[in-house]
């Protein structure tokens, strides 16, 4: 890891919000690609995951998205379930951005494209009860079409309209339906 990195990672503790933001942009940026120090960084952000500050756990939660596709020892297999936990955050907005983040897991390989399809749809099924349900299921139907977009897959398709089909309120599943529209 070059010092710019490393850096990056020591901003994303600073106090001074501006610089932990350009810390998080930059560290997002260099892990669009893939990296050979994800291990560096991977125990101190599933540790993060945890942080009483919640900007901290939705940070730990995107970079490990990010991070899924440089694992070659496959950790996300058992840390998954502490991610998939963040999209249930007290704190909608950390859930949210670590929801939309998640899709990046199932392009690691099959493995971990399955326990994020089973994981999407559970949360799918069980945020019904959740304030912010629509919302919530909403982007699970939007990590399914990206996903699909990458891979092609016509089983995550398949499922995506399989739980478009069981929203009771019509008008929403018009709305999840949409992002299929033309696919």
């Amino acid at each position: 890891m070059d010092e710019s990195i490393r850096q990056s990672f020591e901003d994303l503790r600073s106090p001074d919000k501006e610089l932990r933001y350009r810390a998080f942009l930059h560290i997002m940026e260099i892990t669009d690609d893939p990296v050979d120090w994800a291990y560096q960084v991977w125990d101190e952000m599933v540790a993060n995951l945890k942080h009483k500050d919640n900007h901290v756990r939705a940070i730990a939660a995107q970079v490990l998205c990010n991070l899924a596709k440089n694992d070659p020892e496959n950790r996300m297999l058992k840390d998954f379930e502490a991610i998939l936990s963040v999209t249930r955050d007290e704190r909608f907005v950390t859930a949210r951005h670590s929801l939309q983040a998640i899709w990046k897991v199932g392009l690691a390989g099959a493995k971990q494209q399955k326990i994020l399809v089973e994981g999407l749809e559970g949360r799918y099924r069980e945020c019904v009860t959740e304030k912010n349900c629509t919302l919530i299921r909403y982007d699970i139907i939007q990590d399914f079409r990206k996903i699909y977009a990458e891979i092609k897959d016509e089983k995550i398709r398949g499922k995506a309209l399989e739980l478009i089909e069981i929203e009771d309120d019509l008008k929403y599943r018009k709305k999840y339906a949409s992002l299929w529209k033309g696919r």
